[in-house]
């Protein structure tokens, strides 16, 4: 298993009832899904989130404090009360999605392809830990494959004006 990252576009509508109500959120993530019934505005970056936050803030020590952490750890607290799994579900308004949208936009994955280093990651103990046991061309397209459903998550919102609800589980 491991800790798996998640991102939900919704509405504003559907935000504010989350808000109010995070039963609501949670009945929603946990509902059965076949290949008939399938969230498509829920997308799983598996265990590559810390990994993505790391090289989206330049691999410094301070990457959690960059302006990129919030597209996987978003900026505010839907419930403080309630656990998804790993602590509670956060989210970016309509706003910031526009704001990460535009930075994704600005940042290649050329560009992040160079910040890339298995050794930094394991040195760092970035999640999950494996990195130099890895083939690194694998991992980086592992990486790639979820940098990009990041971008597409986050050009969707921003398009329909949907904020983006993340979460660990």
């Amino acid at each position: 298993m491991g800790m798996l990252g998640n991102l939900l576009r919704v509405s504003q509508e559907e935000l504010t009832s989350y808000v109010k109500d995070s039963s609501l959120f949670e009945d929603r993530i946990y509902q059965d899904y076949d290949e008939n019934n399938i969230d498509t505005a829920l997308v799983d970056i598996d265990k590559s989130w810390e990994a993505i936050a790391f090289l989206f803030g330049n691999g410094g020590d301070d990457y959690l404090e960059r302006p990129l952490a919030k597209a996987i750890f978003g900026s505010h607290t839907l419930d403080e009360s309630q656990d998804i799994g790993y602590g509670p579900a956060r989210f970016v308004t309509t706003e910031q999605v526009k704001e990460i949208n535009e930075l994704l936009s600005q940042l290649s994955n050329e560009e992040l392809r160079k910040r890339f280093s298995t050794q930094k990651m394991d040195e760092e103990e970035i999640y999950p830990s494996f990195w130099s046991e890895a083939d690194e061309d694998e991992i980086w397209e592992y990486l790639s494959d979820n940098i990009n459903t990041i971008r597409e998550i986050y050009s969707t919102a921003a398009k329909n004006d949907e904020a983006v609800i993340t979460f660990i589980n």
